[in-house]
């Protein structure tokens, strides 16, 4: 048997540093995750009220699109404010929710101090527990760049901001 064939896909692994201190970077990134979340990677897109993470292990990350409905597409199983927070990815390979946090890809978020701002890395493994898909999956999250385009954006909205409205909320 090829070893290729047994061997689990790779975990994405994607940083960026911010101009903000780790409490700031940690809040801009959860309590602030509305402001550069990307709509077009969202099941809502230009019908998007909010994108949310509820700041507890246990709590979920999700969207609230037209008429209130909540699409719930990721569940807290770390939060350590500000140097870590993790969740289970809820979402299958064909983009429909997945319930089941047994057959779900996990995303960790660390925040370290880089001189006078913070490296953050996020790292998207588990892409086994998709079943068979999940090779594939994880190529079409490498090759469309999901998480570089998601950072980019954080990136800019922590560079850019006036005022920082979400610090001290999950900290």
């Amino acid at each position: 048997m090829n070893a290729q064939a047994t061997s689990p896909p790779a975990a994405i692994r994607q940083s960026v540093t911010v101009p903000a201190p780790p409490e700031v970077a940690f809040a801009a990134f959860t309590d602030g995750i509305h402001a550069w979340w990307p709509r077009e990677l969202t099941w809502s897109g230009e019908l998007l009220h909010r994108v949310a993470i509820e700041p507890r292990p246990g709590g979920f990350c999700y969207e609230v699109g037209a008429g209130g409905m909540r699409h719930d597409w990721g569940r807290v199983s770390t939060w350590q404010p500000p140097d870590r927070f993790a969740f289970a990815w809820l979402i299958r390979p064909d983009r429909l929710p997945e319930p089941n946090p047994a057959h779900a890809s996990d995303v960790t978020v660390t925040f370290r101090r880089a001189g006078s701002g913070t490296r953050v890395t996020v790292v998207h493994d588990g892409w086994e527990r998709h079943g068979e898909a999940g090779a594939d999956y994880r190529r079409q999250f490498a090759e469309g760049q999901a998480w570089p385009r998601m950072l980019e954006v954080y990136a800019a909205v922590v560079a850019t901001r006036d005022e920082t409205p979400w610090t001290g909320l999950t900290t």
